[in-house]
C-alpha cells in the first residue's frame, strides 16, 4: 500500500442476505486501482447494529486500507437521550466491527445540539463518550471526528467550535477527518485550512477530498466531481499534500470516473 494511500467510498457489496456479491470492498478497489475503500458496515440512516462480514477474513488479510464510517443519523452530543444513549451504544458496536475487518479508523460525524440548548453541553456528552469508553479500554479502533457543512449548533461546523471541542476531547486520543467539500460549506479557507485545523487539533488523520456544487459559505453539503465543482481542482491538490495523509474520495461518479480521479490525483501528487 502506498505511503499515503488514496481510496474510494464504496457500496457495502453485499446482497440483502449478507452475502458477498461480485462487486465487494476488495473487487472494487481493484476495478478502480485505488489503495484504499471506505465503507459503511449497516444502514448509513438507521440505528441496526452492524452484521459480521462474510469478507472479514479477507478484509484483514488485505494490504487494502479500510475505512468504516458510522451511521449519519449518530449524534452522542444531543441532550435528547433517546438519541445520544443510543448512539454512544451503536458507536462501540460499530467501533468494534470496524477492529474486525481490519480499519483503520471510524468516521463519525460532529453531531449537533437542539436550538435551545448551550453548545457547551454537546461537548460535553462528546467527553463523556470518550471518557465512559476509556473505562472499557476506548474504542476497539481510532474514532475520527468529522467536519460538517452546516448548522449553527454544530460541534465541528466552525473552527472555533472545533477549539472547544478539542480542549475536551483532544486527551484521549480523538482523530480528525477533514472534508474538503464540508470545509468549503461552512466557509474555510481552503488554501489555509491545513494549518488551521492543525493550530486546533494537532493533526489529520484523513482527508475526505470532496468538490462542492455550491459556493463557498453555502451551509449546503452536495459533493462534486474533483474536477467538476465549485473548488478549484488545483487547491483539493494543494489540501490533499499539505495534509500528508491518506485520501478517500466520496465524489459521485462510476468505477471509470473514480479510477481517473485516482489516477489523476496519484499524477498530481507526484
Amino acid at each position: 500500500m502506498a505511503a499515503h494511500p488514496i481510496g474510494v467510498h464504496v457500496g457495502p457489496g453485499l446482497t440483502e442476505d449478507n452475502e458477498l456479491d461480485a462487486g465487494g470492498p476488495l473487487a472494487r478497489a481493484a476495478e478502480m486501482g485505488t489503495d484504499g475503500v471506505q465503507v459503511f458496515l449497516a444502514d448509513p440512516q438507521g440505528w441496526t447494529a452492524p452484521k459480521p462480514r462474510p469478507d472479514a477474513e479477507a478484509l484483514l488479510a488485505s494490504d487494502v486500507m479500510v475505512v468504516v464510517h458510522a451511521p449519519y443519523v449518530l449524534n452522542v452530543a444531543t441532550t435528547n437521550n433517546r438519541i445520544r444513549i443510543p448512539s454512544r451504544k451503536l458507536l462501540d458496536r460499530h467501533a468494534r466491527a470496524a477492529a474486525a475487518v481490519g480499519a483503520v479508523g471510524l468516521v463519525v460525524h460532529g453531531g449537533h445540539v437542539l436550538a435551545k440548548d448551550d453548545p457547551a453541553t454537546g461537548v460535553d456528552n462528546w467527553r463523556k463518550t470518550f471518557a465512559r469508553q476509556a473505562e472499557d479500554g476506548g474504542f476497539a479502533v481510532p474514532l475520527l471526528i468529522e467536519n460538517t457543512a452546516g448548522g449553527g449548533n454544530a460541534m465541528a461546523r466552525d473552527l472555533d467550535a472545533l477549539a472547544r471541542l478539542w480542549e475536551a476531547v483532544g486527551e484521549f486520543g480523538a482523530g480528525f477527518v477533514l472534508d474538503t467539500c464540508h470545509a468549503w460549506a461552512a466557509g474555510w479557507d481552503l488554501a489555509t485550512v491545513v494549518d488551521d485545523v492543525r493550530a486546533i487539533t494537532g493533526r489529520i488523520d484523513l482527508v475526505h477530498l470532496n468538490n462542492s456544487r455550491d459556493p463557498s459559505g453555502s451551509s449546503r453539503d452536495r459533493h462534486a466531481p474533483l474536477a467538476g465543482g465549485e473548488i478549484p481542482t488545483e487547491l483539493l491538490v494543494e489540501v490533499a499534500r499539505a495534509a500528508d495523509c491518506p485520501i478517500i474520495l466520496e465524489t459521485p461518479g462510476d468505477a471509470a470516473g473514480h479510477a481517473e480521479e485516482v489516477a489523476g490525483l496519484r499524477a498530481a501528487l507526484g
